[in-house]
């Protein structure tokens, strides 16, 4: 029988929940969490999960930390499902609960360039890449209602300095895993290509709702400039990973995206609630990465440049809110 594996969920929001529920459900994983602001009501009332295709469930992590000094221990996994923010800083507080010769992390977070500072902080730990197409709303501390798309792309962020067997069995163990907790899940050879289409349909639909308050279908149909400036957006991004050579990645992504948008029906971005309720917004991870490899590689990002200025200051803005509501 396949040994237990010591599971560590960082950041129980509204997907991490859904894939701590996941994870929760396979007979091989003891799930430990590191929340934060919802250690409270977690370590009280544990998860509860309302799920369009699961049902309702409440259960228990082994146990809850409100930082990972906490633990005292060290673990198999450390899944990351917090917002891609100050990574630098969250790798160096993941610091006590990583064993370098046996750690594998599982970044299930949006944007492009977020595995760069667990590689640098931990060169020998294997890491994987999760593309999330997962619909969640965190509806209180601990409570989360879960809504369809439901799947994940999944794939090694590889590295030569790791044995490739070990990094194999990292990946198929952790797989395994979700495939147990019953959720769909898909592995490929290159993960990149994953991670920048998910991206580009977030520079789009993340920057319009956040910027205009409105949902996708109402964006739309607002005026003749919509579709158009839509596009440019997704084109602008494309073009940056055309230049970088990411495979798979051209222009019949501009159709292929609005056709699933409009099959989706009207929503609102994570950004958009993140924006609403004055929490950060991953900003960097989804714009400033693309904005600043464009940049560098001589491509043209004039729209893309300027939505990511603009969300800066939104971002800056929200900062000095919660500042100052923290010093009143």
């Amino acid at each position: 029988m396949p040994r237990c594996l010591d599971v560590l969920l960082y950041g129980p929001g509204s997907i991490g929940a859904f894939y701590a529920f996941i994870l929760h459900r396979s007979p091989r994983v003891r799930l430990f969490v590191v929340a934060r602001s919802g250690y409270e009501a977690i370590k009280l009332n544990g998860i509860t999960v309302k799920s369009d295709s699961h049902g309702e469930h409440i259960f228990r992590p082994v146990q809850v930390f409100r930082q990972p000094s906490d633990a005292k221990r060290v673990f198999d996994y450390v899944v990351c499902t917090n917002k891609a923010i100050e990574s630098e800083r969250v790798a160096r507080d993941l610091a006590p609960v990583v064993d370098v010769g046996r750690t594998t992390f599982a970044l299930m977070q949006n944007g492009i360039g977020i595995e760069e500072p667990f590689r640098k902080a931990y060169p020998t730990c294997p890491i994987l890449s999760g593309v999330v197409w997962v619909g969640g709303a965190q509806l209180s501390p601990g409570v989360v209602h879960h809504y369809p798309p439901e799947n994940t792309e999944i794939g090694l962020f590889e590295s030569q300095d790791i044995n490739a067997t070990v990094q194999q069995e990292s990946l198929d163990q952790f797989v395994s895993c979700f495939r147990e907790g019953g959720t769909p899940v898909q592995v490929l050879p290159n993960i990149q290509t994953a991670r920048w289409k998910k991206t580009i349909w977030n520079m789009a639909w993340n920057s319009i709702t956040t910027l205009t308050s409105w949902n996708t279908a109402s964006w739309l149909s607002s005026s003749t400039f919509a579709v158009p400036l839509t596009r440019t957006l997704m084109a602008e991004g494309i073009s940056v990973a055309k230049a970088l050579r990411i495979p798979e990645v051209d222009d019949d992504l501009l159709d292929e995206f609005l056709t699933k948008i409009n099959q989706l029906g009207p929503i609102y971005s994570s950004m958009y609630y993140d924006s609403k309720f004055g929490r950060p917004m991953e900003v960097e991870a989804i714009f400033g990465t693309a904005v600043r490899k464009g940049r560098e590689l001589g491509v043209s990002t004039p729209t893309l440049g300027l939505v990511y200025g603009l969300l800066l200051a939104i971002d800056a803005r929200m900062t000095l809110d919660r500042n100052k509501g923290e010093e009143a």
